[in-house]
């Protein structure tokens, strides 16, 4: 047996252990970063199972209980977000803590694009379940005795993230930087944000949104935030192959805005925001990728997206 097959193997059994049924087998998932999802069978359905990186400190996006707590509440509100089979918070599946959850139905944003779905449509549709997301009360979102997260908070965070990005690719960063925290708008009261809510992030049927997943940066926080997100990386951003596909087929940010109902000026400083957000997380990731802390060669070539995501940053708050 190779070493992965033999990892493979203690997962199965301990997770056979854990939910007291067989496991009849346990296969990673390829698509995605996170490097530890897998599929699972069981009998008669098939799950997936979410662990942390081994070793890891079971905090931030490696807390992946506190995901699992997330898709519950959400799930019993009737959101499209997988049902939780079992999760644990002890060190139960090869020494670390584990959640199973349903594997929804539905296709990829490629598969959905290749269908001919109608952009605006499915914008459309992510934007009437963000609606129902941001009406769930913070009280029933499993992380309502987390304190929100202010504007000026998620500027501190990706700066943090951009001053170790690649210099070369980052100099305009800090005026960028500088222009967000001298318009900082009012918080309203918070919301629950996913915050990486794009179409890669999502399964569809039928050209609507059947499910959304990854909650690894889940917070309570500003309403717009999800929006940018989803306005950013269907514009040309993001780290999947949902990259540019709206922007290549007549979709802009201002419809999106206008679905939504944002405020104009609001709307342009959380826009802002967003692309320095990506533009940090793409550098660091990057910066990773150089060190040979998280080997991914696709990272070198989103330098100009980098690049670009910051003037367009520039240009918003000018």
């Amino acid at each position: 047996m190779g070493a992965v097959t033999v990892a493979e193997s203690v997962i199965r059994a301990d997770l056979a252990a854990a939910i007291g049924e067989p496991v009849l087998d346990v296969q990673p998932i390829p698509e995605g970063h996170s490097g530890f999802t897998y599929w699972v069978d069981l009998n008669g359905r098939r799950a997936v199972l979410r662990l942390p990186p081994p070793g890891a400190r079971i905090a931030g996006p490696a807390d992946i209980p506190r995901q699992g707590r997330i898709m519950e509440a959400l799930h019993a509100r009737g959101l499209p977000v997988p049902g939780i089979i079992a999760m644990s918070t002890e060190a139960v599946v090869d020494g670390r803590p584990y959640v199973l959850m349903e594997a929804l139905p539905g296709e990829r944003i490629e598969a959905a694009a290749a269908r001919g779905s109608d952009p605006l449509e499915l914008a459309r549709s992510a934007i009437e379940v963000l609606r129902a997301l941001q009406a769930t009360p913070p009280a029933q979102s499993g992380i309502g005795d987390e304190e929100p997260v202010l504007l000026r908070d998620e500027l501190r965070r990706w700066s943090w993230l951009m001053e170790r990005a690649p210099a070369e690719l980052t100099g305009d960063a800090p005026e960028l930087a500088r222009r967000l925290a001298s318009e900082v708008p009012p918080d309203p009261g918070p919301v629950v944000v996913h915050g990486d809510y794009h179409f890669g992030n999502m399964l569809f049927i039928g050209g609507r949104v059947s499910a959304v997943l990854d909650w690894e940066i889940a917070e309570l926080g500003h309403p717009l935030l999800d929006l940018c997100c989803l306005c950013v990386v269907f514009q040309g951003g993001g780290e999947d192959g949902a990259r540019g596909w709206g922007a290549s087929r007549g979709l802009d940010t201002d419809a999106l805005r206008d679905v939504f109902g944002a405020d104009p000026a609001e709307f342009r400083w959380t826009l802002g925001l967003t692309y320095y957000k990506y533009a940090a997380i793409l550098g660091y990731n990057l910066m990773l990728h150089r060190r040979g802390k998280r080997p991914d060669p696709s990272y070198e070539g989103r330098t100009g997206t980098i690049v670009g995501f910051i003037q367009t940053g520039l240009r918003l708050l000018a």
